[in-house]
């Protein structure tokens, strides 16, 4: 018996979103593996309030690493600039304007990074 597309399950109250081709949770995904984009090699930082009611983050963009890298590197930065953020897509969000700490502290760590956008 063939299913319908309509008749899949795409999120679950118990499990959260689930993956459409293995029909696993998506943290336990088994038909695919869940990793970060690959960076050009340029790292980014820059300033963005687009789609967020005015309220300015801090992007950082470029960093090769894996998803566990990319979140304890969010870690240090928000326990550095005070403030809160996350990691969407393989870009860590920092909640301010705080391009010239990250700046800083990117080149400490080894990382080049530079200044995107005015």
């Amino acid at each position: 018996m063939k299913t319908n597309s309509k008749d899949r399950v795409v999120y679950s109250t118990e499990h959260g979103k689930v993956c459409p081709g293995c029909s696993n949770p998506v943290k336990k995904c088994t038909c695919r593996k869940q990793t970060a984009p690959i960076g050009d090699g340029n790292v980014r930082v820059s300033r963005e309030t687009k789609g967020r009611k005015g309220k300015g983050v801090t992007l950082i963009k470029g960093l090769a690493m894996d998803t566990d890298a990319l979140k304890s590197m969010c870690k240090k930065l928000k326990a550095m600039c005070g403030s809160g953020g996350t990691v969407k897509e393989g870009i860590i969000e920092i909640q301010g304007d705080h391009i010239e700490r990250i700046l800083d502290y990117l080149e400490k760590q080894g990382v080049k990074a530079k200044r995107a956008g005015g």
